[in-house]
């Protein structure tokens, strides 16, 4: 048996005895178009070069892993910020514990609501983007999620949000196995800012489809954290009209394996994308950034900006890709990897690419592995600073070039906080 028929015959047995939820005509239609792409790709394998560097096994098997639920005190992130709070408990949205899903500028749904009906403009939206991102890397756990999603929040901008969209997720069950599926439709000129954190599930599959129209703006700040145990697997698509932006940040502590991939299209002149991530990991810890960048327009901006800080045997991934379409002139591309290892058992792997059919552009990107600077250490030292103070302080200014892509000096006060408190948790 080939590899292909191999992922296939795996894609036939992860979805025997299930059928697709029910739903209008609309709904069906995603679904059974998503369906078909995964039934023809199957499911990733080490051998996909996307995947050599992360086992998907935990992320494809039937049955998800159990992953204990962590009892904690500590303060939920953002709790200090007025927010348009939704809940999801294990997958599933909780009314009691969100807010009204009311807002001025905007309309928020259900998709198990919305996807009852035969009209509705997700459609426009739904697994649209996602089936764009299929081509030239096939994403198969985002087919599997178009296909499967019940919930999710159907998101249509209007008008400039000042007040966030905070998606919480809550991780009950050690057995719990979750698929969430967001779309978000900025029109002309709208604004949102969307937030999400909290552990989710023992398995998590979540995609956002982001559709930010001309002259809109979207900014997105994330949270993974909490639960050691769980796994999960994210894919954020983004479209951008001209003149538009889309910002995401993203900060991981925690987690067996988390992989996040980040599928950005920019099809209108003076679009800007950034996107960019800061993970700490300890131990039994996997993390993988997958990043594809479009640039299919004239006088775009792109940035990534990934920092990665391991420790005691974890492992780091980073796959960033930049293409730019012949005539998209005047890109500006810029991507960084970067990685502080703290001992020698952990391990980053990088595979940074650029490939460029425009002769007008600026594109460059780097990667680079490294230990603490032993100088610097030795400065801190010297002036009192205890070695484990002096080494946090080196890792939060490591990075910073990261955090500081989050532009609201709000939220990215917050995420700080956040980093200080889980490197303090763990001084030796």
């Amino acid at each position: 048996m080939n590899a292909v028929a191999k992922k296939i015959e795996a894609a036939t047995a992860r979805l025997e005895g299930m059928s697709l939820p029910t739903g209008g005509k609309w709904a069906t239609e995603a679904r059974e178009a998503a369906l078909a792409r995964l039934r023809t790709m199957g499911l990733p394998d080490r051998r996909d070069e996307y995947w050599k560097y992360t086992r998907p096994d935990t992320l494809t098997q039937i049955n998800a892993p159990e992953a204990s639920v962590l009892d904690t005190d500590e303060a939920p992130l953002f709790d200090g910020f007025d927010r348009l709070k939704v809940v999801f408990v294990d997958g599933v949205f909780d009314a009691q514990q969100s807010d009204d899903l009311s807002g001025e500028g905007m309309s928020i749904e259900r998709l198990a609501d919305v996807a009852a009906k035969d009209i509705h403009w997700a459609r426009d939206v739904y697994g649209v983007l996602e089936n764009n991102g299929q081509s030239p890397v096939e994403r198969p756990l985002a087919a599997l999620n178009s296909a499967l999603a019940t919930d999710g929040v159907m998101i249509h901008v209007t008008g400039k949000v000042s007040r966030p969209v905070n998606l919480i997720y809550r991780h009950k069950s050690d057995s719990s196995d979750a698929i969430l599926h967001h779309v978000i439709k900025l029109d002309a000129g709208a604004e949102l800012t969307v937030l999400e954190n909290g552990p989710a599930a023992a398995r998590f599959n979540k995609s956002m489809e982001v559709d930010v129209a001309d002259g809109a703006t979207f900014h997105h700040v994330r949270a993974q954290g909490r639960d050691h145990e769980r796994r999960a697997v994210t894919h954020i698509f983004g479209r951008l009209g001209t003149e538009s932006v889309f910002k995401s940040f993203t900060l991981t502590v925690n987690g067996r394996l988390t992989r996040n991939e980040a599928i950005l299209e920019l099809t209108g002149d003076d679009a800007v994308a950034h996107v960019a991530g800061a993970c700490l990991g300890d131990g039994d810890f996997h993390h993988d950034d997958t990043v594809f960048v479009t640039h299919d327009a004239v006088n775009c901006e792109s940035r990534q900006v990934f920092k990665k800080v391991l420790r005691n045997g974890a492992t780091g991934v980073f796959q960033g890709k930049i293409l730019v379409q012949p005539g998209a002139q005047k890109t500006d591309g810029y991507q960084i990897s970067q990685s502080l290892l703290l001992d020698e058992d952990s391990q980053f792997l990088a595979k940074p690419e650029l490939e460029i059919y425009a002769d007008d552009v600026a594109c460059s990107h780097g990667s680079t592995s490294g230990a603490i600077n032993e100088e610097a250490l030795f400065y801190l030292r010297a002036r009192g600073v205890p070695k484990d103070i002096a080494t946090d302080l080196m890792v939060l200014s490591f990075v910073a070039e990261a955090v500081d892509e989050i532009e609201n000096e709000d939220l990215r006060d917050e995420i700080l906080a956040r980093l200080e408190g889980w490197l303090e948790r763990r001084r030796d």
